[in-house]
């Protein structure tokens, strides 16, 4: 009993503990891409994350020893380009930033094909099993709604690259990302309110299980 009474007040402190990471990170991130002499430690700022993350997809990807091969040549190149680094910081911030985003993109967008099952149906099908009319049409709405906005964090970073200060761009990038996505979220959320009947809606944590096992179906369909 009392490990089910524990249980909430260790989920609210492990999000409220990513959520303070998450808010630091991109305080480090604003100062370190505005920052009018950058050095090693701002490009490092955002190259770890991002060599962090490559080396977990190579680790876990069935083809396991040529991705490894893959990361370490590039982590090779990387050491040797250090003395250059600092030099490049914001467009290392906006090759991450603006391939992240033209990835999720194409993702969702890719769903949308003729033919094709919308991104967010797949999702909706895990909770609610077959779709009705209303659940297709509304997941399919949903999807493209995520691709133009996407689609219009890459044009606005790289319009902001060329034309604002880099301060102005990095603000965007670093402290108006994530405010950004959650208002997203938010907003997807109440339109489903309005137009999905409550019999019909699945709340958040189901559509995190849905997202964990379409994950883990997909890892599976990839295994050797």
């Amino acid at each position: 009993m009392s490990s089910w009474r524990t249980a909430p007040a260790w989920r609210v402190l492990g999000w409220a503990g990513a959520a303070l990471g998450c808010i630091a990170y991109a305080l480090l991130g604003h100062q370190a891409a505005s920052s009018t002499a950058p050095g090693l430690f701002e490009a490092a700022v955002f190259i770890v994350p991002m060599m962090a993350f490559g080396l977990v997809l190579a680790w876990r990807s069935p083809q396991r020893p040529w991705w490894m091969l893959l990361w370490l040549a590039c982590a090779g190149a990387l050491f040797l380009a250090r003395g250059k680094l600092g030099a490049s910081t914001q467009w290392v911030l906006l090759a991450q930033q603006v391939g992240i985003n033209a990835m999720l993109c194409l993702g969702f967008g890719r769903t949308l094909a003729p033919g094709a099952v919308p991104l967010i149906s797949r999702f909706a099908r895990i909770v609610h099993g077959e779709l009705s009319p209303r659940l297709v049409r509304y997941t399919r709405s949903a999807t493209w709604a995520w691709v133009i906005y996407f689609a219009l964090n890459v044009l606005v970073s790289l319009l902001l690259f060329a034309l604002a200060p880099p301060a102005v761009w990095s603000a965007f990038v670093n402290l108006l990302s994530l405010p950004l996505l959650g208002a997203m979220f938010a907003g997807e959320f109440l339109v489903r309110c309005l137009v999905i009947p409550a019999d019909e809606r699945g709340g958040f944590f189901k559509s995190v299980a849905a997202y964990r096992e379409f994950s883990a179906r997909r890892n599976d369909a990839n295994s050797p």
